[in-house]
């Protein structure tokens, strides 16, 4: 009963879990890879691209830490992952995981601001 009402105000406690699980495995890369992926990542949550719902963020993020796992596995180098515009790279990354964004609220909330502001013009 206790652990429902904490996770109603905190969130799920196995996705947080999960969360650590993806952080533990980033820290654990070895460089240079380790510091490329903890760039890319600063510029996800930046970005906003990130997912607002925990499944489809989690999703990302486990996929994000493959990636770098098999590039260490196969002697992958940082440049051949990310390519010449790591911006792009980051962007495109983000897009492929289509959950409900912080910014699709920003952009809802703004469209109905200004109709609600078109409206009042009219009376």
């Amino acid at each position: 009963m206790a652990a429902k009402w904490i996770e109603l105000v905190t969130g799920s406690l196995e996705q947080k879990k999960q969360y650590k699980q993806y952080k533990k495995r980033i820290e654990a890369l070895p460089e240079p890879h380790g510091a490329a992926a903890k760039a890319l990542e600063r510029y996800l949550m930046y970005y906003g691209g990130m997912a607002t719902d925990g499944e489809t963020a989690l999703k990302m993020f486990g996929d994000f830490a493959d990636l770098w796992e098999r590039a260490v596995a196969d002697g992958t180098p940082v440049r051949a992952i990310v390519g010449e515009d790591p911006v792009e790279f980051a962007e495109t990354f983000a897009q492929a995981y289509g959950g409900t964004r912080w910014i699709d609220k920003e952009r809802a909330r703004l469209t109905k601001a200004i109709d609600d502001a078109e409206r009042g013009e009219q009376k």
